[in-house]
């Protein structure tokens, strides 16, 4: 078999099964950072964390696809080493900038909520005060 086939196929093992890994880390411990931004709401976590899960593979899984050809023609041992690190350190970055996005816009939303929530008085106005005649 030739190397530069070799190094593909070692490339596509090695991204896919990162991508699956780091997908179902997101997606176990997402789930409860999800309900927080959602304010409790199960239902919509489950479904947002899908979704996103669901775009997370489709993203990266058609990055690692298109990323996977290469100019070059691989014709040592070395050749393949150094095909690799450079081929699966790109998708690690792209597999880190994805989940920092992800991280950012879920922050944003929960911050929003949160200064939602604080702008409502925990409880109702009872009464009306007389405004003073010295104002």
């Amino acid at each position: 078999m030739d190397r530069t086939v070799i190094a593909y196929v070692i490339y596509l093992v090695v991204s896919i099964a990162l991508t699956i890994w780091v997908a179902r880390t997101l997606s176990q411990n997402g789930r409860v950072f999800l309900a927080d931004v959602l304010q409790g709401n199960e239902k919509l976590a489950d479904a947002v964390n899908h979704l996103l899960v669901v775009g997370f593979y489709l993203v990266n899984l058609g990055f690692v696809a298109l990323y996977l050809s290469g100019d070059e023609t691989i014709e040592d041992t070395r050749g393949i080493f150094e095909a690799l690190s450079t081929k699966l350190g790109v998708v690690l970055l792209v597999l880190g900038v994805m989940h920092l996005g992800n991280v950012y816009v879920l922050n944003r939303i929960r911050r929003r909520g949160i200064m939602e929530r604080e702008q409502i008085p925990p409880v109702a106005p009872q009464g009306w005060a007389a405004p003073s005649a010295g104002a």
